[in-house]
């Protein structure tokens, strides 16, 4: 709309591409069948999801067959860890970091409710997880080390080589949280020698409520709800055939310009930074200055609330990893994990950009976040 805020939250979500909604109108107009149906119209709809399942797997580099889709990353994750864990009852552990996104930390959390074990790893100034702190704690009793391959607050980039070389070494499998990465940097599940991975439609241009799970050939994992044989019986139910052929575009489309497209918005990020910067005296970058997405930035403004900076500023659209409840401000956990004070903490704002947004909305976004923090160090 003319009227609306600059869009800087695509970490949040981001808007559908124009080829994915044109690829998904056919499947909900016309092509309305079920996939298992044995008729033409279910004949239709199966080789739309077989087509969306080799567009995944051709971004993430495996066999189609190593796919799973579900409801989003919430749902993979969860199938991810609780599956694993369900199906490995010889070992009792599981290794994790403190920064994980709540579709990882819950079903750990419910884990532990449940009699598991679960060693939180902790992350450094620059906020990736510590590797010496995995060595220790990855032992022969842990059954998964699950680590997120970019935090979402931060952007930050984590150290999944090695971490997934210390799994391996001690007969551990491995899962990431991808959300956030496929479709702004490169993503192999080959390179990265995990086990399971976790994507969700919405932060790659695709619809919310669609998602994947890439399942390593092989890899013992059991079902989180019962029901039919879709999806290899690990995901009953009948698809959403619609919003998977939407994935697939998505994953399609991100691949064919992945380099051109983060080299881009990582030129405006860097301008975006270089504004606030020159203006905001103390401002600083929350997170590793260059291990990070190319699309994010998470500051510090100084002596001030991140929330009323935004407040302040309502032509641009962004978020803080705070929490607000009954008037009291929260600091972002993500945020004092890496040891920064929580009087500091609150005053980080996240600002991510995305393949829509242009020099001129970076222009108009600094310069009203900067008036807004002006009236606040002023009053």
């Amino acid at each position: 709309m003319e009227n609306d805020p600059i869009y800087l939250d695509h970490n949040a979500t981001t808007p559908l591409l124009p080829e994915v909604v044109a690829a998904m109108l056919p499947y909900l107009r016309e092509h309305f069948g079920n996939p298992s149906s044995g008729h033409v119209y279910g004949s239709r709809a199966r080789s739309a999801v077989a087509r969306a399942r080799e567009q995944v797997a051709a971004l993430l580099g495996c066999d189609a067959d190593e796919i799973v889709f579900t409801s989003g990353g919430t749902e993979a994750s969860n199938l991810a860890i609780r599956g694993v864990t369900e199906v490995l009852q010889g070992r009792s552990h599981v290794v994790t970091t403190v920064i994980e996104h709540p579709a990882t930390e819950r079903p750990c959390a419910w884990l532990e409710n449940h009699g598991r074990s679960v060693t939180r790893v902790g992350v450094g100034a620059d906020g990736r997880a510590s590797v010496d702190e995995a060595r220790e704690a990855i032992d022969g009793d842990t059954a998964l080390v699950t680590i997120m391959h970019s935090n979402n607050e931060t952007g930050v980039l984590q150290p999944m080589a090695e971490w997934a070389r210390l799994g391996r070494a001690a007969g551990a499998l491995v899962h990431t949280d991808a959300a956030q990465s496929l479709g702004k940097v490169p993503v192999s599940v080959r390179e990265l020698d995990v086990d399971l991975l976790s994507i969700a439609g919405h932060k790659l241009y695709a619809p919310k409520g669609v998602g994947a799970l890439y399942v390593r050939r092989g890899t013992p994992l059991g079902p989180l709800v019962l029901g039919a044989g879709h999806e290899r019986g690990l995901r009953p139910g009948t698809e959403n055939v619609a919003s998977i052929v939407g994935l697939g575009a998505a994953c399609e489309a991100s691949g064919r310009d992945l380099e051109q497209a983060a080299a881009r918005v990582r030129g405006l990020r860097e301008l975006l930074w270089e504004r606030l910067a020159s203006a905001v005296p103390g401002l600083a970058l929350n997170g590793h200055p260059d291990l990070r997405l190319p699309n994010t930035l998470n500051v510090r403004f100084p002596r001030a609330s991140g929330n009323v900076v935004l407040d302040g500023a309502r032509e641009v659209a962004a978020s803080t990893g705070s929490a607000c409840h009954a008037g009291q401000e929260s600091a972002s956990p993500v945020i004092t994990a890496m040891g920064i004070p929580v009087d500091a903490a609150l005053g980080s704002v996240r600002l991510t950009l995305g393949r829509s947004t242009t020099e001129s909305d970076v222009e108009r976004a600094s310069g009203a976040l900067i008036r807004s923090w002006r009236r606040i160090a002023e009053s």
